[in-house]
This record gives structure tokens, sequence and C-alpha cells, in this order.
């Protein structure tokens, strides 16, 4: 039988963004070159169509999904949260789009990678809440990016990381405590009843959640490890255990088609 070698094919969907006077569905170019040089996969953009995605083919064709940080924040709506504050950005396209996916991607064992705005989404799909302004709670520290600074300095390391004993993100770095970037507003408060906690900031703000129903890898993170993910060992390592469970995938997809009536080898 001819040996089949292929990069895992992983999507990315995508915010809706204002440009001039046409929407455009985008993604940012540090997110797409993390999954091809730190994951090793093929990038794919998924427009966010909402209920006009059929999840299902999508699923079956796909190897991974990255859920992608996003400068608009998921509708307090969606989790029963109050309005939020004037000004805040928000795209229901893609809360239309990336909610239901994720379950979907659970339940069909699809590996999955939730950076930033992802991680929220995953709490929020599964049912959990968030908290709009961290710097506003007290006891919490200011999680968010200096704006005024360059952007090699606001992606600079900016607090340490506790990463919970026996966890994924444990088994794939040998030190218990970590430096990450910081760059959100917004994080978690209830946490989901299907999620596990990975990680957490200095005070107590989870970092890192891993979703326990999903058979395989399925991980929210907090900070941006996409960042200049080659010159990083530690996001290099979490980028290349979700491009291994996406090749998992596709191998096992291409050994399904072949033995399918018919096939060629």
């Amino acid at each position: 039988m001819a040996q089949h070698t292929t990069e895992p094919l992983i999507g990315l969907p995508a915010c809706v963004r204002q440009i001039g006077i046409h929407p455009f569905h985008v993604v940012g170019e540090k997110y797409i070159t993390a999954v091809a040089a730190g994951a090793g996969g093929l990038p794919m953009l998924l427009p966010a169509l909402g209920e006009g995605l059929d999840r299902r083919a999508l699923l079956r064709r796909v190897d991974g999904l990255l859920f992608t940080g996003s400068p608009s924040n998921v509708a307090p709506a969606l989790y029963g949260g109050p309005d939020s504050a004037a000004g805040t950005a928000h795209d229901p396209q893609r809360d239309a789009t990336t909610l239901p996916l994720i379950r979907a991607a659970i339940e069909h064992a699809v590996p999955m990678l939730c950076i930033c705005r992802g991680i929220q989404e995953l709490n929020v799909a599964l049912g959990g809440t968030l908290h709009q302004c961290l710097h506003e709670v007290p006891g919490l520290l200011d999680h968010r990016e200096d704006k005024t600074q360059p952007r090699d300095v606001q992606y600079g390391p900016a607090h340490g990381l506790s990463l919970e004993p026996g966890g994924a993100l444990a088994a794939l770095w040998p030190a218990r405590e970590v430096r990450v970037n910081s760059l959100h507003s917004q994080g978690i408060d209830r946490l989901a009843d299907g999620l596990a906690v990975e990680a957490r900031a200095p005070d107590g703000v989870v970092e890192a959640v891993r979703a326990t129903a999903a058979a395989g890898f399925a991980l929210g993170i907090q900070w941006h490890p996409e960042w200049q993910v080659t010159d990083n060992p530690f996001s290099m390592a979490i980028f290349a255990a979700f491009g291994e469970a996406a090749r998992a995938r596709a191998a096992g997809r291409m050994i399904s088609r072949q033995a399918q009536p018919g096939a060629r080898a």
C-alpha cells in the first residue's frame, strides 16, 4: 500500500471586520503562522457563517481547529452577564459560529486549541461565565497590555503561571512555573462543568483549561502562545502537541478512506 504523508488540515474560524464600506472575514497572521510553523499544519480560514456553516460536513474534513484571540468579546447575553461597557467590540457572527462549533468538535473528537477569546468561547459554550473587566475585580491583577508600548513589549512576559500537577500542560513542560504574556481584559469567572483547570495566574485567574469530555486534545489558553511561536520552547511544546493530535486524526481518516470499498492504494 502506498504511504501517504500530508500536513493536517487545521481550520481557523474568522472574525468579521468592517474595512471601508464592506465586511471582511479575517484571521490574524500570527495564528496562521503558528499553525504552519508550530503545529506543522495546513491553515484553512473558516468564514463566520453561523447557522449557515455545515458543522458536520466541516468536521468530517478538518483534522483540528484553532479558535483565535480577537479585539471583540463574547456577547454577555450568551452567558447571562450584564451589558458591556459602551464601546466594547462584539462579533455576533463569530459567536454564532464558534460556540456551536466548539460543542460539535468535542462531540466528534476533533482536536482543538482555543486561545484568548477562544478559551472564553470554550467556557461559555459549555455553560460557564466571564468577568468582563478583570482589573475591576478586587484582588485581581490588571491583565491588560500597555497599548502605548511597542508590539514586542506588549507581547513580552508579564506574569508567572502555575501549571496544575497531573494536567496536560504539566505533561508537556518539566517546570511547574513558567512566565507568559498577558493581553486580555476579560477572563473566566465561573468555570464550566465540562472543564478542568490546567494553569492559573498568580492572582488565581484561570489561564488554561482542558475539556474533560473530549476524547483527545482540547485545550483553552488565555495568554498568546502563537506570538513568535518558534522562539518560545513552551509555546512550541503546546503547538507541537496540537499538531501531533491533528496528524493522528489525519492518519486515522486516511486509513478509514483506504478501507472503504473501491479505494485506491
